[in-house]
């Protein structure tokens, strides 16, 4: 059975940096992409990253492209989400999600809608502000 850990939420002044880590565990004969999500308070969740199980297809929300990077340490079974040039707007809980795939589609598929997503993380607070 999967599970997903996160880690590396914290409280960040606008302009600044945090990295989030997802620890897995589980996936020995499986096929899973992983994707990174965030709810703020009083919204629904939203999709913000992805990565295909061989890591060769990223994805990202058009609100975050260019200042976010996901990126994995296959050693350590450890995905990670760089988050840079912060703001208010990026506040919320981060959750990061995987998601079983066909070994057809193991360098294809990467969603950044919640759905399709089997293992959820705990989530980790970020909160962006002066």
């Amino acid at each position: 059975q999967v599970q997903l850990v996160e880690s590396g939420g914290g409280l960040v002044q606008p302009g600044g940096s945090l990295r989030l880590s997802c620890a897995a565990s589980g996936f020995a004969s499986d096929f899973y992409a992983i994707g990174w999500f965030r709810q703020a308070p009083g919204k629904g969740r939203e999709g913000v990253s992805c990565m295909s199980s061989s890591a060769g297809v990223t994805a990202y929300a058009d609100s975050v492209a260019g200042r976010f990077t996901i990126s994995r340490d296959s050693a350590r079974n450890e995905v990670y989400l760089q988050m840079d040039s912060l703001e208010p707007e990026d506040t919320g809980v981060y959750y990061c999600a995987a998601e079983r795939v066909p070994s057809l589609l193991w360098n294809i598929k990467c969603s950044v809608l919640p759905g399709p997503y089997d293992v959820w993380g705990q989530g980790t607070q970020v909160t962006v502000s002066s």
